[in-house]
């Protein structure tokens, strides 16, 4: 059963040859780094597609038809706005206009992440207003809200090492849980002691 109340916003680029992973792909080339963004696809798929709840998958550049994002199981949208910070307040809006009273969002491409991580940032805004799942490079792997507070999404430098503690500072006056820190995957390093990781990077001389 949906819980109609609750939903996943999935953020995904299109799996294009030399437009993902680009800084993973100065190491491992672009076809490896291609293959590497589809395993990490199909990871996010494996993760969310049983969760109980409303799922969107925002598409970078266009919408795909019959990929990895089942219709069935995903809303397909796409992404506006200048930058990421704007894209994610665009969906964000969307969705509490649509009724919706608790919305998380997460990436496509983080292998740390898991079923049951997801299910407790949900639970954890039962009791907070919002939930932030700090990177190791600065930034944030998942955020949650069950109330508007679009300053979150303004004035960061997005990619870069200070989005977490920015928006932190903007949220110093709500009601936050810190959920445990996870690695994305952007660069070589993120990936080669990662065992699942090996078979693509066979080409390569391990440390």
């Amino acid at each position: 059963m949906i819980d109609n109340k609750n939903l996943l916003l999935i953020f995904t680029r299109n799996p294009v040859l030399g437009k993902c992973k680009t800084r993973l792909a100065t190491t491992v080339g672009d076809e490896i780094a291609l293959d590497i963004y589809r395993f990490l696809l199909q990871h996010t798929v494996e993760i969310t597609k049983d969760l109980t709840m409303s799922k969107q998958v925002w598409y970078s550049e266009m919408i795909w038809k019959d990929d990895v994002w089942a219709e069935s199981i995903f809303d397909k949208k796409i992404q506006a706005g200048p930058d990421l910070g704007k894209r994610m307040e665009n969906a964000f809006q969307e969705g509490f206009e649509a009724g919706f009273e608790k919305i998380c969002i997460i990436g496509s491409d983080l292998f740390d992440l898991s079923r049951t991580d997801i299910e407790k940032a949900f639970l954890h805004l039962d009791q907070n207003d919002f939930v932030i799942g700090p990177a190791d490079d600065g930034g944030y792997y998942l955020l949650g809200m069950k109330k508007w507070v679009p300053q979150v999404f303004k004035d960061k430098a997005w990619g870069g090492e200070t989005v977490l503690e920015r928006t932190l500072a903007d949220l110093k006056k709500e009601k936050v849980h810190v959920l445990p820190t996870r690695n994305d995957v952007d660069i070589y390093d993120d990936i080669k002691d990662v065992e699942a990781f090996h078979p693509f990077l066979k080409h390569l001389k391990h440390d």
